[in-house]
């Protein structure tokens, strides 16, 4: 049986991966700033739950060794820790905001992908996805969150490269706007309008957490064993239908 560990595995994307890869015979690993979610999960799955703040670069490292020394090598990473920004101009922004999203989106992903990575590289093979987003595809007014996606991506393709020749693989995919905890606590505040998100989309309607995670779980797997260095959207057609709006009279029902 196969291990991987999944970072912000306590709810939405990563909850979701974590109940898919179990379901698929992988030994998971839940990775969380939650601990007691952590818990919740990987016993309802059976699995194991360690505390982790992606935030404290030492921590990863350690928890990544005592992962490795407690439950097994690690032969793939998913990571899904991250959090949002607030949708305002730049100069509403408070920059102690700018710096704590890039500190555990961006430098977050990078140090979980080295600690584990570098075992994987030491090893011969391994697999990491990383989550990036739709927001790094177009310009949007979320200033240090979709900055950090586009930084991910960019991680990615540079560590598929630095990788390859151990057969470590590096992958990322892209949620489209999903109904994670996170973002239906935008909805229900009135920040953000459900309606507006489905419209925008070619399958009119917001992505769900499993849709994301059985695009990890392909990529995590050997069916992919060709794939590195790439980005996959899971947004429901919202890149490819955005430019349909420029087109209202071809297109009645856009906003």
């Amino acid at each position: 049986m196969r291990t991987v560990a999944v970072t912000g595995g306590a709810s939405g994307i990563g909850q979701a991966t974590c109940e898919v890869l179990a379901a698929k015979g992988w030994k998971v690993v839940v990775l969380d700033v939650n601990a007691a979610g952590a818990r919740e999960v990987a016993e309802r799955i059976g699995g194991v739950a360690y505390a982790l703040d992606v935030g404290d670069e030492q921590a990863v490292e350690a928890v990544a060794a005592k992962v490795e020394r407690e439950v097994g090598p690690v032969h793939g990473l998913v990571n899904s820790a991250g959090i949002l920004s607030s949708p305002v101009p730049p100069e509403e922004l408070p920059m102690a905001e700018w710096d704590r999203v890039v500190h555990i989106n961006q430098r977050g992903t990078y140090v979980t992908s080295l600690a584990f990575g570098l075992r994987m590289k030491a090893r011969g093979g391994g697999a990491i996805v990383n989550i990036a987003s739709i927001t790094a595809w177009r310009s949007v007014p979320l200033h240090s969150y979709a900055v950090t996606k586009t930084a991910i991506i960019s991680i990615t393709r540079n560590l598929a490269a630095e990788w390859g020749p151990s057969q470590v693989r590096v992958n990322s995919v892209s949620p489209g706007f999903t109904r994670s905890p996170a973002l239906q606590a935008k909805l229900d505040s009135g920040e953000r309008d459900a309606s507006a998100l489905e419209r925008a989309t070619a399958l009119r309607r917001l992505m769900e957490p499993e849709e994301s995670a059985y695009a990890i779980a392909f990529l995590l797997s050997d069916e992919a064993a060709g794939i590195t260095g790439i980005d996959i959207p899971v947004d429901g057609g919202w890149l490819a239908a955005q430019s349909w709006a420029s087109y209202p009279r071809i297109r009645g029902d856009w906003p």
